[in-house]
């Protein structure tokens, strides 16, 4: 049987908040070692390398803010940056600082229960690994744990059946094959235009449309970037200061106070500058029925105008206000339904019975399919969490304290919990602003906090290091 190995902290995960949290906190002379199941960092990008995976927030923007050497040596290729260029900018942040010796990869965590007597949290792995810390970090990611839909059958098929949030490290090549897609949330806007380029027939099975804006994608603007990067402390200030934490150049104006047309055309230069900043192109869109409603209608006369079946565009048109969900941002998405070899089926019309051997049948009709590709999303926010036995004092479940929902402060602790702190957890900013942003904002409250224990000899059910 492997010695119980013991920490001041483990860190949960080695995706961007575990990498920042490990240097932060290490920084701080404690002994922290990071716990990841893939076999590299990257968290998110390192799992979901589905075709046309990237971040729909500005390269300058979706990065570290911790470190102004970092900030200047790293250079972005593109506007939004592809997955694998962000997983390269990850495992450069590991090189450089160092941060893979304190890292054990290919390794799950299966519980974490907490000891009152001695204020230790007392840890295994599926191994069966031992480890015991003061304090444990969960930096597991809001979406991280892949849903996989209870659909009839899904274990029949013979076919290539792929999770686009569990994606191959190889290239998967979808030439000249019958290929179906489930869902129409972010990560099937991106991957459904690249996926259709290539196959023979893509059939996407949708429950609920989407607002997407377009990207308008570009190779990096050297001259905007060398701007940026020369005043880079002051952008991340006043970023840090807006809605979300992006630099959405908010509006002043309400969309109900305006003529028509000016409205109009504000709509429109907001749809061509494209991203997520259309969310910003009123003050009252998030406040508003009314004001809101102008915006729906605008993007769906846009769908409309793209898209050449009206009965498809209609399928196409979200039914829901515009930023109940975060906005989703696409390449050529309601273009793509504009070609011969794809078909939109809605699902709510003709429900999905089973999943076959040879492929799926719906209620009105049977189809064959080489591949099926689940873009069903992520178990999100409190997925990742509770797939971990995690106890607290007095041998209180997570999950039993959270059977109401997931009760919290602030996204970053919770009550009967002693020092076991979350990024970016539930009720946190979280997906719904920049994720760098709250990530750093979360870890460095952490750190002040733990900090300020130590040098108060502040009691908190911890180790006599904290008192």
């Amino acid at each position: 049987m492997n010695a119980t190995r013991k920490f001041d902290v483990v860190v949960v995960g080695a995706g961007f908040a575990g990498l920042y949290a490990l240097y932060k906190l290490r920084s701080l002379g404690l002994n922290v070692q990071v716990y990841e199941a893939g076999t590299g960092v990257g968290g998110t990008w390192y799992w979901n390398r589905y075709p046309g995976a990237r971040c729909d927030v500005n390269s300058l923007e979706y990065s570290y803010q911790f470190s102004d050497e970092l900030q200047q040596e790293w250079n972005w290729s593109e506007r939004y940056s592809p997955q694998p260029e962000i997983l390269d900018y990850a495992n450069h942040v590991a090189d450089r600082f160092d941060l893979r010796k304190n890292i054990q990869f290919e390794t799950r965590i299966s519980q974490l229960h907490f000891d009152d007597d001695t204020n230790l949290w007392h840890g295994q792995t599926e191994s069966g690994e031992t480890f015991c810390a003061s304090i444990c970090v969960m930096a597991t990611g809001c979406l991280s744990k892949h849903n996989v839909p209870e659909i009839k059958g899904i274990e029949d098929f013979a076919g290539e059946l792929l999770h686009t949030g569990q994606w191959p490290h190889t290239p998967v090549d979808f030439k000249d094959k019958s290929v179906g897609i489930i869902g129409t949330g972010s990560s099937a806007i991106q991957s459904i235009p690249i996926i259709a380029e290539q196959a023979k027939q893509l059939t996407v099975f949708q429950r609920t449309a989407s607002f997407s804006i377009p990207a308008h994608n570009a190779l990096m603007d050297k001259e905007h970037e060398a701007h940026i990067k020369a005043n880079y402390s002051q952008f991340r200030v006043e970023n840090s200061r807006r809605y979300a934490a992006l630099d959405n150049k908010p509006s002043q104006d309400s969309a109900l106070e305006l003529p028509d047309s000016e409205r109009e055309s504000v709509y429109e230069q907001r749809w061509e500058d494209g991203g997520l900043p259309f969310l910003a192109s009123f003050n009252d869109l998030g406040t508003s029925y009314e004001a809101n409603a102008t915006a729906v209608d605008f993007i769906h006369r846009k769908i409309k105008g793209i898209v050449k079946d009206a009965q498809v565009a209609e399928m196409l048109c979200p039914e829901t206000v515009m930023g109940c969900k975060r906005l989703c941002v696409d390449t050529d998405y309601y273009k793509t339904f504009n070609r011969s070899n794809v078909e939109l089926v809605d699902i709510n019309q003709t429900p999905i019975q089973c999943i076959t051997k040879t492929g799926l049948k719906t209620a009105a009709k049977e189809y064959r399919f080489d591949s099926l590709v689940l873009a069903t999303g992520f178990d999100a926010m409190t997925g990742a969490l509770l797939a971990i036995d995690i106890r607290g004092s007095e041998g209180q479940r997570l999950k039993d304290h959270w059977d109401a929902g997931p009760a919290n402060f602030l996204g970053l602790s919770i009550n009967g919990f002693p020092n076991l702190f979350m990024i970016t957890g539930p009720g946190s900013p979280s997906v719904l602003a920049n994720m760098m942003v709250a990530i750093e904002q979360h870890v460095d409250f952490i750190a002040d906090l733990l900090t300020y224990m130590q040098s108060e000899e502040k009691k908190s059910s911890s180790s006599e290091r904290y008192g």
